[in-house]
């Protein structure tokens, strides 16, 4: 798909990957909406920040209604990157942060997905790229909530892909490995390091997908680090 000075909705854009995949649109001249709870350190005329908690969706409608009131309706990419994890063993794990995890990945990828699907659908194009983790693929000790998520965003995706393809619209998933973002900030034990993945090479890889020929779609793309305990000593 030609992206060139199309218009870009991207989730989470206040750091990392999200804030990432911006920049690399922006230089690739597509208009870009980023939504999130906070303003990123970042601007570029063709960048439009919208405040808007994915988890809610009053706050979903209201960042929708603003963003195609200021940048029109016809928005054929959209990015579900918004999303997080916490650790701990479940028997002790939060009720409270459990939701929240949900409530964010899962609730918020078919809020915020199904308001841009019918305007996709009478352009006869469009592409969906949702964030999962490599943990959606399998499990991780300690992180059963997290992991949950994850494996629902895989099913959501392949779910919507097959209901969208005959109207034109791709539906990818990306599972990264371990990157180098604030993911790791609160999690006991793991900090991130430059044997982890660099942001701007996964914010690559997406947009590289967004790119793809029209009749050709990428389901799924796995990514992780090469050296994730670094080089090994001979």
């Amino acid at each position: 798909m030609e992206i060139k000075n199309q218009i870009a909705v991207v989730t989470g854009v206040s750091k990392g990957i999200g804030l990432e995949v911006v920049k690399i649109l922006l230089e690739k001249e597509v208009t870009v909406a980023g939504w999130g709870r906070n303003a990123p350190d970042f601007s570029h005329e063709n960048f439009h920040f919208f405040t808007c908690d994915v988890s809610k969706e009053e706050a979903v409608e209201k960042a929708y209604s603003e963003t195609t009131t200021k940048l029109g309706s016809d928005i054929r990419i959209l990015i579900n990157n918004a999303g997080f994890g916490i650790a701990g063993p479940t028997e002790s794990f939060s009720s409270e942060d459990w939701r929240a995890m949900f409530d964010t990945n899962v609730h918020g990828i078919f809020y915020v997905t199904k308001r841009f699907i019918p305007a996709m659908k009478a352009a006869d194009e469009g592409h969906i790229l949702n964030v999962a983790s490599i943990a959606g693929l399998n499990g991780v000790n300690q992180f059963a909530g997290y992991v949950g998520t994850k494996h629902a965003v895989r099913g959501i995706s392949h779910s919507l892909y097959m209901e969208l393809r005959d109207f034109g619209i791709k539906v990818s998933t990306i599972y990264p490995g371990s990157v180098q973002t604030n993911f790791f900030d609160d999690i006991p034990a793991i900090e991130a390091s430059e044997n982890m993945m660099r942001p701007q090479d996964v914010a690559l890889t997406m947009v590289q997908t967004l790119e793809t020929h029209p009749n050709y779609f990428v389901a799924d793309v796995e990514c992780r680090p090469l050296r994730p305990r670094g080089k090994k000593k001979a």
